[in-house]
């Protein structure tokens, strides 16, 4: 999986998970409601410093924001054998 859209779905995760919609989130971190669906369908390649902020809305440590879940690594290796074979 990359990064991308590793983030995208935490991002969206972490949003769901403390309730709030994305015009909501967005009004809360500062970023339009554009780029923040951009961001969560893994289109958009935030910066350290965005990560930081999403994370900092979110309420939680930008390093949450970066962490493979279990899905993400189950994709990884399918990836992996797919690129083997």
């Amino acid at each position: 999986m990359d990064m991308r859209r590793l983030v995208g779905r935490n991002v969206r995760r972490v949003r769901l998970e403390k309730g709030l919609t994305q015009e909501q989130f967005a009004d809360v971190s500062g970023f339009s409601q554009q780029y923040l669906s951009s961001l969560e369908r893994g289109r958009r390649n935030p910066t350290v410093v965005t990560l930081y902020e999403l994370a900092q809305a979110l309420g939680v440590s930008h390093i949450e924001l970066v962490t493979p879940d279990e899905e993400a690594t189950v994709e990884a290796k399918k990836s992996r054998r797919r690129t083997r074979q």
